[in-house]
């Protein structure tokens, strides 16, 4: 393994980062990145600096994703029922009732001049397509990694590149 040790990530090691995240195994990862001596290799590499700190940026980003595709499941999936049990409440509920409610798929509630209550909710529809989004785009980075990691290794095998 001839790879730097300073600060910037060489090529081989951001793809060892991608492939250890999605596999979780640091000698499958090292081969997929076309390290000679996987598990070997793969444990040297784990052990950088520079390998440890975009391991934790991806996984933040990651989590960041994930965070963001559980909001989008609540808006399209998310029950409405704590919102109609508001808009009939003989009084306005306390403080207590209020935490308790589940109104995240509420995005503006009014009380017109004339009373009564007028409660707007997020588009679940556009919540659904940008869910469908986001998954369709890890479908795809997952994809393309298996793909890299495929080639590299009928290229491996056959001694060059086969234009696979």
């Amino acid at each position: 393994m001839q790879e730097k040790t300073g600060g910037k990530l060489s090529p081989r090691e951001a793809a060892f980062c991608r492939y250890y995240l999605l596999w979780g195994n640091l000698r499958e990862a090292a081969a997929a990145a076309g390290y000679s001596r996987p598990a070997r290799d793969g444990i040297k590499a784990f052990g950088l600096p520079q390998v440890q700190r975009e391991l934790l940026r991806l996984r933040k980003k990651k989590q960041e994703a994930e965070r963001c595709s559980e909001g989008f499941r609540r808006l399209a999936f998310g029950s409405i029922t704590d919102a109609v049990r508001l808009l009939f409440l003989d009084e306005p509920p306390s403080d207590r009732e209020l935490e308790q409610m589940d109104l995240f798929s509420i995005s503006e509630i009014k009380r017109p001049k004339g009373g009564g209550m007028e409660i707007k909710f997020f588009d679940r529809q556009r919540a659904l397509e940008r869910l469908c989004e986001l998954e369709q785009s890890d479908r795809r980075d997952g994809a393309r990694a298996f793909y890299d990691a495929l080639e590299k290794s009928a290229a491996r095998l056959g001694g060059e590149d086969h234009g696979i």
